[in-house]
């Protein structure tokens, strides 16, 4: 009985606050139910020079449903074909299954139903909100498409640790997606939400929401093409020497704008992924390549010339009871050598006794030229991260007699790629060391909000007369020294290599380098610095000259096979010689033959579907060969010409031109081959 009484009032009790009082108790729910929740902004993409897209974020949504708000009688007309569409769509169950569950939950009164767990993209919705129900919206036909955002990189691996990642859940990132978080991230709004069936929550869509603002764009320095050339070079000298990892920097001279830049470590499992941003972040003793800095102070001292002598003996010099030795020194050395060959052939020992025999009774006068140069200094470069550089003062507890020796060769120190390469660009650059930048501006829809611009770091690192000796001694090196490898006949290069033992538990281990080539192209007006580094290569040849400096000659013929600005001016040789011959020079096919034809010169054709020619003489004949690709949209080489032809020629490209003189073309002041921007691009042609 007294269970019986129990369950008695039990019943009572349910049908009392489902009908007597349930108007109250729903009405205190759907309060419970509602709260205030973040709505995320979209947030900013990050664009290469270009306006290439190096990552942006995409919208994804999930499909969700409120039954209840469709009429009866266009609920029972669309269910059909509403439940045919989605099971065609998702593909994971019939359509029997979404009509059924639809139905259950619109009987149950629930006002919340996912759809299906998996996201669609943004042409997906637009297409969904054409379907019968969905196409009346979220206040009548019931649908809610809930947005989320997903990061997305258009070029992959493709400076993937340069354009970085950021967690912002956990405030966790890298790259410039960290360092410029804050104009990326926008501004998150707010919304009401109800919390219904499932714990779900559903947008109410109040007029008290608060919408969000989206990120800023950011727009880097990056050419997505030059990134291409760089990344691959690097990760093919990484799989052939089996190396640690590597990074290139490539950089404008001028500008200091960075073009490209890329870091790969080798993976566990084999290959290479961009993982840690050793150009900007990596420390390590730069070997070599640091003496370029010793030079800059022994010749602005004033008690050196390149044509001094030093006497290097068989490659091996003992201070305070350490041996330093040459490459050369199991071949007996290089013995007496000038100054510029102790550099070009990175002559430890040559270096180092030139050091010690100036600096030595003050070696804190080394190191402060040194740094007044601006070497060894942090760059305050755009993105989070960059390493400390360390260069040894006198004061410091570890500094002893054999700290100024080591130190001249690139040892006891410690920078980055990025900060050796400003130094090497300050060279190129007639002496400005600049800050290297990898961002130009931050926009909204187009229009910037902020603009970065170079940075002068130090005006000027040396002497005119200083510069013009290291611009010497670095084609040297080139031309003569341990990069001669990387030689060629189209255009100079400047630059050094630096092999450094690797510092392993505290010792430096024999066999064991990390290489490195910095320098620029064209030496004789330079372009673009680039530095190289690869670290621990495997292999009998593992001396920068045969890992580093190989990437940047890959690199720099690339530039130089797309840049035309790069190629010299084309040369008066290809204008025939004067001698018995008429004037035939160049210009229209049909009329210079007939023009022979009539006079009896014999002349003869080079190819087929000929307009414009150039002559060339070939015993008692001339010969006829193409000027330039009709189709193609580069200046055309008009020197030898009438005026009328070359008139014809330049402003059919869409050239704006000026004429000086009279008689014939003989110099044209905008090279051929170079691109034309139509309208812009305009061409002085001097006649005489």
């Amino acid at each position: 009985m007294a269970v019986v009484v129990f369950v008695l009032a039990v019943v009572y009790r349910m049908i009392d606050v489902q009908y007597v009082d349930g108007e109250q108790w729903r009405q205190k729910a759907e309060e419970i139910g509602l709260d205030y929740k973040t709505i995320k902004a979209t947030r900013g993409s990050i664009y290469a020079s270009g306006n290439d897209l190096l990552a942006t974020s995409l919208p994804f949504y999930k499909v969700a449903f409120d039954p209840s708000l469709v009429s009866n009688e266009l609920f029972d007309k669309t269910i059909d074909s509403l439940s045919h569409l989605i099971s065609g769509f998702y593909r994971d169950h019939s359509a029997d299954y979404y009509e059924q569950k639809i139905s259950k939950a619109r009987n149950s009164g629930k006002k919340y139903m996912l759809i299906n767990k998996r996201t669609i993209n943004y042409q997906q919705k637009q297409m969904m909100e054409q379907w019968p129900v969905f196409n009346l919206g979220q206040m009548q036909g019931g649908v809610i498409f809930q947005k989320t955002d997903k990061r997305h990189m258009p070029f992959k691996s493709l400076a993937r640790r340069t354009v970085g990642y950021m967690r912002e859940d956990e405030g966790v990132g890298v790259g410039i997606e960290r360092s410029f978080n804050d104009y990326l991230a926008g501004q998150d709004g707010e919304g009401l939400y109800q919390r219904v069936a499932g714990n779900n929550w559903k947008p109410v869509n109040a007029s008290s929401d608060i919408k969000p603002e989206d990120g800023f764009d950011i727009h880097t320095t990056i050419d997505i093409n030059l990134q291409d050339v760089a990344q691959n070079a690097l990760l093919r000298a990484l799989e052939k020497h089996k190396a640690n990892f590597g990074s290139v920097v490539l950089m404008e001279v001028q500008t200091g704008e960075i073009k490209a830049i890329s870091n790969l470590t080798r993976q566990k499992g084999g290959g290479y992924a961009e993982t840690l941003n050793y150009a900007v972040a990596g420390l390590n003793d730069p070997g070599s390549t640091f003496k370029l800095a010793s030079m800059i102070a022994l010749l602005e001292e004033g008690k050196v010339n390149l044509e001094d002598t030093v006497d290097t003996g068989n490659g091996v010099k003992e201070f305070y009871k350490k041996k330093m030795r040459d490459e050369s020194s199991y071949k007996g050395g290089y013995g007496k050598i000038t100054v510029q060959q102790v550099f070009e052939k990175s002559s430890n020992v040559g270096v180092s006794m030139l050091v010690d025999s100036i600096f030595g009774d003050n070696p804190q006068r080394f190191i402060d030229a040194i740094k007044e140069t601006g070497y060894g200094q942090l760059l305050d470069f755009q993105m989070m991260g960059e390493g400390v550089p360390y260069v040894k003062n006198t004061d410091d507890q570890s500094w002893s007699g054999l700290s100024l020796p080591w130190m001249s060769v690139g040892y006891e120190t410690a920078v980055t790629p990025l900060q050796t390469l400003a130094l090497y660009n300050a060279v190129a650059n007639d002496g400005r060391m600049i800050q290297p930048i990898i961002v130009k501006s931050i926009q909204r829809a187009n229009e910037p909000v902020k603009t970065f611009k170079t940075k002068t770091i130090q005006k000027r690192i040396a002497s005119k007369s200083t510069l013009k000796k290291l611009r010497a001694m670095l084609e040297g090196v080139v031309e003569r020294g341990t990069a001669k490898n990387i030689k060629n006949g189209h255009y100079s290069i400047a630059g050094k290599t630096g092999t450094a033992q690797k510092l392993i538990n505290g010792q430096y281990m024999a066999q064991r380098y990390y290489t490195s080539f910095a320098g620029y192209f064209p030496a004789d007006q330079p372009m673009y610095s680039a530095i190289v580094v690869i670290d621990d290569p495997k292999g009998w040849n593992s001396y920068a000259s045969g890992v580093s400096a190989p990437v940047f000659k890959e690199i720099a013929d690339m530039i130089y096979s797309q840049d035309l600005d790069i190629h010299k001016e084309f040369e008066s040789t290809t204008i025939a010689e004067e001698g018995t011959f008429p004037m035939i020079r160049a210009g229209n096919f049909d009329e210079l033959r007939q023009l022979c034809n009539e006079l009896g010169i014999s002349n003869h054709a080079e190819g087929e579907d000929l307009e414009w020619v150039r002559t060339r003489v070939d015993n008692n004949a001339i010969k006829w060969r193409r000027n330039h690709d009709e189709s193609d949209l580069l200046v055309p080489n008009v020197q030898g010409m009438t005026l009328r032809d070359a008139l014809y020629l330049l402003e059919n490209k869409g050239l704006k031109v000026s004429i000086t003189g009279t008689g014939r073309v003989r110099k044209q002041s905008v090279r051929p081959g170079k691109r034309i921007d139509k309208g812009k691009t305009t061409i002085t042609i001097e006649l005489g």
